[in-house]
């Protein structure tokens, strides 16, 4: 084959790229997704054991610690035994642990130091289709790790209703919210030291107004105004009113509405930033 041939066909290999892309530019496919999601599994079979370990033993502890430190010097909470109360609040903060640091630091290795996101853009896989995969990987694993306090606390005597059922899929929506904010930040940020502020700034701040540990009515009028506005606060209630108070249909579809309509706008907003840190 002569060179003009083998231009000829570089040239129409990339227009046809070009074209696919273009079919593709506002579609997600799902095999595309589901190949990065495939490739993210085949790591995580090799590095669960850490993984795992550090999404779930914090939680623990804090459930531990706070449910029989302040147990013993708190009987009860909104009509709760105190380790009802908190066995119930700590699963939004295994879902946090598990899904917002892995889309903070687990997105910023990939794109600025191994270049894996590189690799997928030269296959037939663009930015919407990689940002879903991870957003729908971490948020599996989030859903199955923010189950992991619950067990504990059904362990020491927690008597969870049926609907407790549902916790799973609360954690894996609370889970993709987060993600998708971790990978917002991963895509903004320009360097890993960066997720000091966020961690201090916004997470921890999140984590202890959420009604996990005390009712937010506890907060001067102010704080408690915006607390209503943490994602982490409406997991909590979700959790608590399908595992022990009961289900409040008005209530509980206004939390989950508030997740899906977070976590939706997050997506969204985690694969611009990441097309313009990828292609623009």
């Amino acid at each position: 084959m002569s060179e003009g041939d083998v231009a000829r066909s570089s040239s129409l290999a990339m227009s046809g790229g070009r074209k696919r892309h273009g079919r593709r530019l506002h579609r997600i496919e799902p095999k595309a997704v589901l190949g990065v999601m495939s490739r993210d599994a085949t790591v995580f079979t090799r590095n669960w054991k850490t993984t795992t370990f550090s999404s779930v033993v914090e939680p623990t502890i804090y459930l531990l610690a706070f449910g029989f430190g302040f147990g013993a010097l708190i009987t009860s909470i909104g009509g709760l035994d105190y380790k009802q109360y908190v066995g119930t609040g700590i699963v939004a903060t295994a879902v946090l642990f598990s899904s917002a640091f892995p889309g903070m630091y687990g997105t910023f290795l990939k794109y600025r130091f191994q270049r894996t996101y590189d690799a997928f853009l030269a296959a037939p896989v663009d930015t919407d289709e990689i940002v879903s995969a991870e957003v729908l990987w971490i948020g599996l694993r989030a859903g199955v790790y923010g189950n992991v306090p619950l067990l504990v606390a059904i362990a020491f005597g927690l008597d969870p209703r049926p609907t407790a059922v549902l916790v799973p899929f609360i954690c894996f929506l609370t889970g993709c919210a987060f993600v998708a904010f971790g990978i917002t930040l991963a895509a903004t940020a320009e360097s890993i030291d960066n997720f000091s502020y966020v961690t201090s700034g916004i997470l921890t701040p999140m984590f202890l107004t959420a009604g996990t540990f005390f009712p937010i009515s506890s907060f001067p009028a102010g704080i408690e105004a915006i607390a209503h506005l943490n994602p982490l606060y409406h997991c909590v209630q979700l959790v608590r009113d399908v595992v022990v108070l009961g289900v409040e249909p008005l209530a509980d579809l206004g939390h989950l509405a508030f997740l899906l309509a977070f976590g939706v706008a997050l997506w969204r907003v985690a694969i611009w930033r990441m097309r313009k840190r990828l292609i623009d």
